[in-house]
């Protein structure tokens, strides 16, 4: 038996000891240095149009071209940001034509990042170690009900193609066992990095319990994270919960779910928690209390959004740029559209939908006397210019450019759903055409995502040095899947501000 999982022969990624932390994120804006992701498997391909809903997709997607012309500039990007050295020089070479394996983990020609990190690899590792293998095994099996013959068969491959069958549900000969799991490229949600903890989540839909099932065992079993088991927080479920029918009203006030899209890490000594359709409100006092109790913040506010599969998560109506800068959808803010304010039927139209928004903010020690903050706007203002240190004035730019019909149009293809590379280097889809134009407008260059690493490889920019940039990733097929850059990054460290 080997349980040994820091030998060379079997341990894919070696984090070396260094002066700085292996995992820390303490702002959405930081410089970033190490994420987790998952490239679009197999079980991508096997959404079909009936289930589609159900395995929380609203369409099907075109699995080789989301791999070769969207995804692949997207791993592209973080490398030549995070890790350099693994693509630099070698775009033309790693062009889709060539090497293209090249983002597939278990190929030869896979990059082996600890920089951008794939959780594949990070089961595929633990799945060396027997006494893992075997408990996990049987845990799949169980949540799945399949046969103890599949249980027994399940044994019988090696740990980097049982990786791949555990997250897509099917054999190398296409044979599915049980459903594939196409939310995983969505890694934001299965937990979050509040400063040098990690949150595990609770997902609210039956299609994502075996994504969770695998974050647990590869955080506490996977040596990158040896350190911090002891740092791994796991929200309860309320004990009436297991006793109430699943559509009684008050599942909400007593039942646990939480995704990480509802969750931001916002400064270092706050915490913003959504609730939404999939994190309920009991969920969030929960990781309020958990935080406040381990010291880990001395702020939480609570953001509570309509419960429509149009928002999702609070990630999906607004993130941050930059220090002074925010992209939000105008509908649920205060509407800064004068033209829209004198179309009176579209403005109760929006009123309504605003008064569906809440936002409560507490303070550790005085968690019975919340501060209710009316719109976002002064919220996320205040948080730039008395936490982050702005000093340029804080601006907002509205998905759809706030005209009408298309901020609810492009906030529904993740116009709002942006990962900060750094401050003020942002990736996001390349379909918003207001919303670019917004940014276009305050000052910043919005460039593709093939012409900028052009421009790298040639040596006329860098990305220690670009500033104010906006890097349309290609998302014909990416925003099929409702979800954008931010939702498809788990920042595992970020810089200090």
């Amino acid at each position: 038996m080997n349980t040994d999982l820091n030998t060379p022969s079997t341990h894919h990624l070696n984090h070396s000891a260094e002066s700085a932390p292996f995992l820390r994120v303490t702002s959405e804006i930081g410089t970033l240095r190490r994420l987790l992701i998952h490239s679009p498997d197999r079980g991508l391909g096997k959404v079909v149009p009936s289930k589609a809903q159900d395995w929380l997709f609203e369409d099907i997607v075109n699995l080789s071209m989301m791999r070769r012309d969207e995804y692949d500039y997207y791993v592209k990007l973080l490398l030549y940001f995070l890790d350099p050295d693994k693509v630099r020089g070698r775009i033309a070479e790693l062009g889709p034509t060539h090497n293209r394996d090249f983002y597939k983990p278990g190929h030869a020609d896979y990059f082996k990042s600890d920089k951008v990190i794939d959780i594949q690899v990070l089961l595929a590792d633990i799945l060396h170690d027997e006494v893992v293998r075997t408990k996990l095994i049987a845990s799949i099996c169980g949540i799945e009900r399949t046969s103890f013959q599949t249980q027994q068969r399940l044994h019988q491959f090696d740990p980097e193609e049982l990786a791949k069958i555990m997250i897509s549900g099917s054999l190398p000969d296409q044979t599915m066992l049980f459903a594939p799991l196409p939310n995983f490229i969505f890694t934001r949600d299965i937990g979050i990095v509040i400063n040098d903890h990690i949150l595990l989540n609770k997902p609210a839909k039956l299609a994502r319990t075996r994504e969770a099932l695998l974050a647990q065992y590869f955080f506490n079993y996977h040596p990158l994270f040896a350190s911090y088991r002891d740092k791994l927080i796991e929200i309860p479920d309320n004990e009436h919960a297991f006793l109430l029918p699943d559509a009684d009203v008050n599942r909400d006030l007593t039942r646990s779910t939480l995704e990480g899209g509802d969750v931001m890490m916002i400064s270092r000594r706050h915490l913003m928690v959504g609730v939404s359709e999939r994190t309920t409100l009991y969920a969030a006092q929960q990781v309020m209390r958990l935080v406040f109790e381990k010291d880990l913040v001395d702020t939480v506010t609570i953001i509570k959004i309509p419960k429509k599969r149009d928002y999702m998560h609070i990630d999906t109506i607004f993130t941050q740029v930059k220090r002074n800068m925010w992209v939000l959808l105008g509908s649920l803010a205060r509407l800064g559209d004068e033209a829209n304010k004198r179309d009176v039927l579209h403005f109760f139209a929006q009123k309504d939908l605003s008064e569906e928004l809440r936002i409560l903010q507490f303070r550790k020690g005085e968690e019975d006397k919340p501060t209710e903050i009316k719109n976002l706007e002064d919220l996320l203002a205040d948080i730039s210019r008395n936490e982050l240190g702005a000093t340029e004035p804080v601006q907002f730019i509205y998905s759809g450019n706030n005209e009408f019909p298309f901020g609810a149009r492009e906030q529904w293809t993740d116009s709002c759903n942006l990962l900060a590379l750094k401050d003020g280097v942002v990736v996001g889809y390349d379909r918003n055409d207001r919303t670019l134009e917004a940014f276009r407008q305050a000052g910043f260059d919005v460039v593709g995502a093939a012409q900028l690493l052009d421009r790298f490889e040639r040596g006329e920019s860098l990305p220690e040095t670009i500033q104010n940039t906006f890097i349309m990733l290609p998302s014909a097929e990416l925003s099929r899947a409702r979800g954008g850059s931010h939702c498809m990054s788990l920042p595992l460290l970020r810089d200090e501000l």
